[in-house]
């Protein structure tokens, strides 16, 4: 049963993916409420009530859970014990399983392999005489990273030679850690993929990423790949929708091999960098589709109308090119409200659009010319 127009749904975090879903259930017309430990973050600004309190705060998260009709997530760092007190008064979608797999890369890798997505060669890391057997299995160069909490880089580190090893594991905390293969990869993609309440599912098309300092710098939509490859990374991700029991939705980063070959990386159960092109290039974005799913609306369409480049604006040089990109017609912008630009933080973002079918004949360097 979906909820009517102005129920409410409750978004755990504050940051600018919480603020695009909020907007995006504005023009559904549905209110939200935004629970976050930090005052004045980007979704707070947008939505229609905010809670500033602990994810271990019950009393709190109790007031919380019976103002809202729907709890959904915004990154996937909350603590199990949230839901837990949130799931006997509201709905939680992506569900707590859901959360707790793709929480634990551990947990994550066994999950991908359940649901029929290569990964790279991995071994759970409790000691170090763990680590010493993992590399005598999986080799050198290898990543050696964290089980939880990591993100645009953080918490990992790239082993090449044995001299990398101590100070790697010396570095990295919280333990137990995880030691993947290192995967030579020819492109990074992306499949964002919707599944709603009845089942149904949407993925958008794929796109390739690069990377700056381990952050997100250049999402390309459609990726310049074959189609038999994007089609077998669309699968992949309807069986991952399926196999979650997926509502709302979820990222699944890809590696793809100079053989063709697709490995799965990592999975985000929520709206995904990546993927924010899609507010531009298509009828219904990934925030859009995420709403529609918690709310138990049906799905839209996830065709494209438009090829499109989204760049991050990241820190003080990103700030630095949004004058220049707002008197550019084919670039739209989007600012998240943070007030400083430290270095490596997202502070918006800015996306391309290009003709349809145009981005195939482009190189990087034409593609995001003057952008």
């Amino acid at each position: 049963m979906s909820l009517p127009p102005n129920a409410t749904i409750g978004i755990l975090g504050g940051g600018q993916l919480g603020r695009m879903s909020a907007l995006a259930a504005a023009r559904l017309g549905y209110r939200t409420h935004v629970y976050a430990p930090e005052a004045d973050q980007p979704a707070m600004q947008v939505a229609t009530r905010h809670t500033v309190a602990g994810y271990t705060d019950e009393d709190a998260l109790v007031e919380f859970g019976r103002a809202v009709d729907v709890v959904t997530f915004e990154f996937e760092n909350v603590p199990s014990r949230t839901l837990d007190i949130l799931g006997p008064l509201a709905p939680c979608h992506p569900s707590a399983r859901v959360l707790a797999i793709c929480q634990d890369r551990v947990a994550e890798k066994r999950f991908m392999a359940e649901a029929g997505i290569p990964t790279a060669p991995w071994e759970a890391i409790g000691s170090e005489a763990d680590l010493r057997r993992a590399l005598a299995t999986i080799g050198l160069p290898a990543v050696l990273k964290t089980t939880r909490l990591g993100y645009d880089g953080r918490g990992q580190a790239v082993l090449r030679d044995t001299a990398d090893v101590a100070p790697a594991w010396q570095r990295l905390a919280p333990r137990p850690l995880i030691l993947e293969g290192f995967v030579p990869f020819t492109m990074e993609l992306s499949a964002i993929v919707a599944r709603g309440v009845d089942g149904a599912t949407a993925v958008f098309d794929i796109a390739e990423n690069r990377h700056l300092h381990h952050i997100l710098d250049l999402t390309f939509a459609p990726a310049r790949i074959p189609a038999s490859v994007a089609l077998a990374a669309q699968a992949h991700a309807t069986r991952l929708a399926k196999a979650l029991g997926l509502i709302g939705v979820a990222a699944l980063e890809l590696f793809l091999l100079p053989s063709g070959t697709l490995v799965g990386n990592e999975i985000a159960p929520r709206p995904h960098n990546s993927g924010h092109w899609t507010i531009e290039a298509c009828g219904a974005s990934q925030f859009e589709q995420h709403i529609r799913a918690v709310a138990g609306l049906p799905l839209a369409s996830a065709s494209r109308h438009h090829d499109a480049v989204m760049r991050n604006l990241v820190g003080p040089e990103g700030m630095a090119r949004w004058p220049d990109l707002l008197s550019a017609p084919e670039i739209v912008g989007h600012l998240y409200g943070k007030a400083e630009p430290r270095p490596g933080r997202k502070m918006g973002h800015a996306t391309r659009l290009l003709p349809h079918g145009s981005l195939a004949g482009l190189s990087d360097l034409e593609a995001v010319r003057g952008f």
